[in-house]
C-alpha cells in the first residue's frame, strides 16, 4: 500500500493513519476519569494527556522532574496532578506510586508512554541495559505497584513500537540484558519494544475473569524528543522525510488515545494495534512461556533495585 493510500485510508474501527487524538475522542466525555500518563512533558504524551483533559479527564502527569511535570500540569488546568517519575531509577517509580496511593486516587487508565530510543553507546541503569530498563521495568515497577489502585474496569495501555521486530530471535535474550555480550542500538530498543508488548499480552491474562484491560500498540513514526539521542545521519534523514512520511503528534497520540477511550475496545484485551486499529505484532509475542519468564525476571529485577 502507498503512503498516500495509508493517510487516506481508514480501519475498520473508522479510524486510520491520518486520525487524531482529538478526532478518535470527539463526542465522548471522560468526566470523573482520572488518567495516569507517563511522559507527559513533552511529545505524544503531551498531546495525550491535553486531549484527554479537554475530553474531560483528570490527569495524573509524569514527567523526568518535578518542574517538568508540574509545569505540563499547569497547562491542563487545576484538576491535573503533577509526579515526578524518573522510570530509570526505580526510587522515583516507588515514589511516584507511593504520591498516587496517598492522593486515594483511582485510575481509569494508565498510559505507559515515556520511553528512549535508539542510544547510540551502550549505557546502564541498575547494572541493566538502559533502554531495557527505562521502558520495560520501570514500566513494569510503575504498573504493578499501582494494581491496587486501577478502577474495575481500568485500561492499561503499553506504548510498544513496530521495532519490537527488531528484537533478537529468542525475543528476550535473557543472558544479555545487561547489554555486555553485544550491543546494538536499534536491537537493544527492538528488545525493550518487544518486552513492552509481552507485558501487556500478560497483564491481560492476568486481568482475566475482571472487567481491566491491556494492550499494546505501534503509535508510528513521529518526529519528537524521542529521537534526542540518534546519530546525527539517522536523525537529519528523519528530519528530511518529516513533510512526506512521518506522522503529526496529533497523529501520533490518536492510537493510544483511541485504545484508551473508545466505549467499543471495553472488553477488548491482549491485542496490539497500529493506526487505531488491531494489528498484528511478530508472532512470538503470543509466546506464554516467553510472556511469563519475563514476568518472574522483572519481577526478580524489582526485588533487586
Amino acid at each position: 500500500m502507498s503512503l498516500l493510500s495509508r493517510l487516506a485510508g481508514r480501519g475498520p474501527s473508522g479510524f486510520g493513519y491520518g486520525s487524531t487524538a482529538e478526532q478518535v475522542t470527539e463526542g465522548l466525555s471522560l468526566a470523573g476519569q482520572t488518567f495516569l500518563v507517563t511522559g507527559a512533558g513533552s511529545g505524544i504524551g503531551r498531546e495525550t494527556a491535553r486531549v484527554l483533559a479537554l475530553r474531560g479527564a483528570r490527569i495524573v502527569g509524569t514527567a523526568r522532574t518535578a518542574e517538568k511535570a508540574q509545569r505540563v500540569c499547569a497547562e491542563l488546568g487545576t484538576a491535573a496532578v503533577p509526579v515526578a517519575c524518573e522510570l530509570s531509577e526505580p526510587h522515583s517509580v516507588r515514589a511516584a506510586v507511593e504520591e498516587v496511593k496517598r492522593r486515594q486516587l483511582e485510575l481509569s487508565g494508565i498510559i505507559c508512554n515515556a520511553g528512549i530510543m535508539a542510544l547510540p553507546a551502550l549505557t546502564l541503569a541498575q547494572g541493566y541495559e538502559l533502554q531495557f530498563f527505562t521502558n520495560h521495568i520501570g514500566h513494569f515497577l510503575l504498573v504493578t505497584g499501582l494494581l491496587g489502585s486501577l478502577a474495575p474496569a481500568a485500561r492499561v495501555v503499553v506504548v510498544s513500537s513496530s521495532m519490537h521486530r527488531r528484537a533478537p530471535a529468542a525475543g528476550v535474550d535473557f543472558d544479555n540484558l545487561r547489554g555486555e555480550g553485544r550491543y546494538g542500538s536499534w536491537d537493544a530498543y527492538g528488545r525493550s519494544k518487544f518486552a513492552n508488548v509481552l507485558f501487556a499480552k500478560q497483564l491481560a491474562r492476568r486481568f482475566a475473569g475482571s472487567a481491566r484491560t491491556a494492550n499494546a500498540l505501534h503509535p508510528g513514526v513521529i518526529r519528537t524528543e524521542l529521537q534526542r539521542h540518534m546519530p546525527v545521519v539517522a536523525a537529519a534523514a528523519m528530519s528530511a522525510l518529516a513533510p512526506i512520511a512521518l506522522k503529526t503528534v496529533g497523529q501520533g497520540a490518536a492510537t493510544q488515545v483511541y485504545v484508551a477511550t473508545r466505549p467499543e475496545l471495553a472488553s477488548t484485551t491482549g491485542q496490539y494495534f497500529a493506526d487505531c486499529n488491531v494489528a498484528q505484532a511478530r508472532a512470538d509475542t503470543d509466546d506464554v512461556k516467553l510472556a511469563e519468564r519475563l514476568w518472574e525476571v522483572s519481577e526478580r529485577i524489582a526485588r533487586e533495585v
